[in-house]
């Protein structure tokens, strides 16, 4: 008898919906000032009818989101015409630092780095937290997607909306001055790591404990977390000048933030061999310092072997042993002891193991 097959339920597609939680904030801006929209679908016309009817295309639509869901996301590719596999990345995140072009979009992906403030370093402290800024750049729009808690953009939005002039470069100036924030988090962060590897380097030749290896060991893990979020975004922004949805006009602003992060790529790199130096150095001082106790230990060990060999020697009880039924035998070994034992205390001062 054949069994009945069972008819393959396909699980149902979860429908696009417009960002609502996600939302940071979004804003309609024509030529650098915020103009009232009451939805992004109703601000995108609005600039698209401005856009259309003046010369120049100088008013865009910037939305901010904050670890939107995926069909959040996928409305707004629908909305904007977003490439979905740039949909994807935004939505998984742990994405490598890079530039992407889908037809007339950018998608540009940047780690976030915050210095996070701490008392005490312990094996499970955090000095630096990372997250990730994803965005989407196209003629008349800006749409960012930011992931973590550290290194939020409304303090760039603030400060482009109070000048209209920065704000009327348009979705490339955006573009620059986040670029540019979370380079400037990049030197903040990088400048404060290098006083914590100050502070562990004047401290190393001290006396070094387990303790402060494992603080060094987690500051070199810190360093390399952030070569990791820094050191890959160089390339990337190195060719975005040459970008053609980069405008012209634009482009000297994008090599000075270049240079700033080839200036920060240096500093973690150089931090980072200086971090290595240190644990290698706090290792060899850790080794110094155990064989040091070890010869001391050892010392003390060969001092008082000498009247415990002695001690051994005459607790044996035999009849006949030298000097047992004489009446300063017992003081005549004792000073036997004292002159061994003092004599080998002043050899090993001389010697510098104790």
């Amino acid at each position: 008898m054949q069994r009945a097959a069972h008819p393959i339920v396909k699980p149902a597609a979860v429908p696009c919906v417009p960002p609502t939680r996600s939302v940071v904030e979004f804003g309609a801006y024509v030529r650098g000032k915020k103009v009232p929209a009451t939805g992004i679908a109703e601000a995108l016309d609005l600039v698209r009818e401005h856009n259309k009817d003046s010369d120049g295309a100088n008013a865009f639509v910037w939305v901010g989101l904050h670890e939107p869901e995926s069909p959040e996301v996928e409305w707004l590719s629908e909305v904007f015409g977003l490439h979905p596999l740039a949909v994807e990345d935004a939505v998984k995140a742990h994405q490598r630092p890079k530039v992407e072009r889908y037809g007339d979009s950018l998608f540009m992906v940047l780690k976030t780095i915050a210095y996070l403030d701490h008392d005490q370093s312990s094996d499970n402290t955090e000095i630096i937290a990372t997250g990730e800024i994803m965005v989407f750049l196209g003629a008349d729009f800006v749409i960012t997607v930011r992931h973590g808690e550290h290194c939020p953009l409304t303090i760039v939005r603030e400060r482009l909306e109070d000048k209209p002039k920065l704000m009327n470069r348009g979705p490339a100036g955006v573009l620059h001055a986040i670029a540019d924030h979370v380079v400037d988090q990049y030197l903040q962060v990088a400048d404060l790591m290098q006083l914590e590897l100050e502070e562990v380097e004047a401290t190393v030749f001290a006396d070094v404990s387990s303790r402060d290896i494992n603080r060094i060991y987690q500051l070199k893990r810190e360093m390399l977390e952030m070569k990791r979020g820094v050191t890959p975004l160089q390339a990337p922004l190195s060719a975005l000048p040459q970008r053609r949805v980069i405008p012209a006009e634009m482009r000297e602003y994008f090599r000075d933030v270049g240079d700033h992060l080839s200036r920060v790529c240096e500093q973690v790199e150089s931090s980072n061999e200086l971090c290595s130096s240190i644990l290698q150095a706090a290792l060899a001082r850790s080794n110094a310092l155990a064989n040091e106790d070890m010869r001391k230990i050892s010392s003390w060990v060969a001092i008082l072997a000498v009247p415990t060999m002695i001690a051994g020697i005459y607790g044996m009880n035999f009849d006949f042993m030298p000097e047992t039924k004489q009446v300063w035998g017992y003081p005549a070994v004792l000073a036997v002891m004292i002159t061994a034992c003092v004599l080998l205390h002043r050899g090993f001062r001389r010697n510098g193991w104790l």
